[in-house]
């Protein structure tokens, strides 16, 4: 059984940074796709980062060049670093990982059916 715990949330100034990390048991990160989704208060669910197989990633237009997608074999972890965080970055933050989708990721949610139970991110102005 897959499970996803994800860590690192907290609350920071806007500009700031914060680095959120996914740790997962029985799962094998270099098959398939992983990546992180967010839902903000009375907002549905948006993809953030996803990274595939090979090592290829995406990103949502709103967060390219500050945020960024790795894994992390060593730890077993997927992170993801966020720099110049804005107010509007403030969501509930998902771990997502596929056992069955390799290549290409993106952000159709059916495409991922392990979810962790997330982690909150709030950015003051």
């Amino acid at each position: 059984q897959v499970q996803l715990v994800e860590s690192g949330g907290g609350s920071v100034q806007a500009g700031g940074s914060l680095r959120l990390s996914c740790a997962a048991s029985g799962y094998t990160y270099s098959n398939y796709c992983m990546g992180w989704f967010r839902q903000a208060p009375g907002k549905e669910r948006e993809g953030v980062a996803v990274v595939d197989s090979d090592g290829s990633t995406r990103y949502a237009d709103s967060v390219k060049g500050r945020f960024t997608i790795s894994k992390d074999y060593a730890k077993n972890t997927l992170d993801l670093q966020m720099n110049s965080l804005k107010p509007e970055d403030t969501a509930m933050y998902y771990c997502a990982a596929s056992t069955w989708k390799r290549w290409p990721c993106g952000f159709k949610e059916s495409d991922y059916n392990y979810w962790g139970q997330g982690t909150q991110v709030t950015v003051s102005s």
